[in-house]
């Protein structure tokens, strides 16, 4: 289809806090406990998912689909701890996994293996055209399953000139159009599938934050009715498939937390 989904969120999704959740309490347990980078913040409207401690470990973005009722039973025992904390703390009590390296996004593809022969021993890989916006071919790709909008290497450009950029994946097409850097920003970003911590979107106008990649920045913007953000600046496009996540706006007084999320679309 031309989209990039993210697996963790959808492993978090169905797996670790479904399937995992499920025969926790089958077997009797009131909770489960995982090593997440994550927080819960008691409100008035019950509890809410809030970021960890340690803002370069921060995993809220990828819990973002957990209701009020799945944090009631589930616990983050170092959200409070920067990840060095908790090394430190697993050495001092002779874990062999204090030095244990740090797990990549996408865990069941290895670095020696790579997308491309995961993604061939399962489908069939589609070659295709590079084309400008108006139609000219200018390369070929071996496979457009492996292109995402704002990939520059790997278009078979020739090189010279100004970068140019991949700006949309067409499988039905067949084709990746290229454009420059100022193609890959937008004002505005939909939403599908969106799941909301209180039941219901944000007010329309609302301000938010919102963050569109695992460890990406957090960019201001408002909630608007169709389910979409209008950012307060441009911001470089979004692959649609990937998670889209709704923070609150934090305030001294009031902590942010996860409003919710979706699944990005173009508007």
């Amino acid at each position: 289809q031309g989209r990039t989904p993210n697996p963790c969120v959808e492993c978090n999704r169905h797996i670790k806090f479904d399937k995992l959740a499920r025969r926790a309490r089958a077997l009797g347990f009131d909770a489960v406990a995982t090593g997440h980078h994550a927080r819960i913040v008691a409100t008035p409207d019950g509890p809410r998912l809030g970021r960890g401690a340690d803002d370069a470990k921060d995993q809220s973005y990828v819990l973002h689909m957990l209701s009020g009722e799945d944090l009631a039973r589930t616990r983050f025992p170092i959200g409070h701890l920067t990840k060095r904390e908790v090394r430190r703390r697993a050495e001092a009590l002779g874990m062999r996994t204090a030095d244990k390296p740090d797990s990549q996004d996408v865990c069941f593809i290895t670095r020696a293996d790579g997308r491309r022969a995961f993604l061939e021993r399962r489908i069939e890989l589609t070659p295709g055209r590079v084309v400008t916006p108006d139609g000219a071919v200018v390369g070929n790709v071996p496979a457009l399953e492996l292109v995402t909008p704002g990939q520059r290497k790997g278009l078979g450009l020739p090189g010279g000139g100004p970068r140019r950029y991949a700006t949309d994946v067409d499988l039905a097409a067949g084709t990746v159009t290229v454009g420059f850097e100022a193609d890959l920003e937008i004002d505005a970003l939909g939403l599908s599938r969106p799941t909301w911590a209180g039941g219901s979107p944000p007010e329309p106008g609302s301000p938010v934050e919102v963050q569109t990649a695992a460890h990406g920045a957090v960019r201001r913007a408002s909630w608007e009715a169709g389910d979409r953000v209008r950012f307060d600046r441009p911001q470089r496009r979004v692959a649609a498939g990937q998670s889209v996540v709704i923070y609150s706006v934090p305030t001294e007084a009031v902590p942010q937390v996860v409003l919710g999320g979706g699944i990005a679309e173009p508007v």
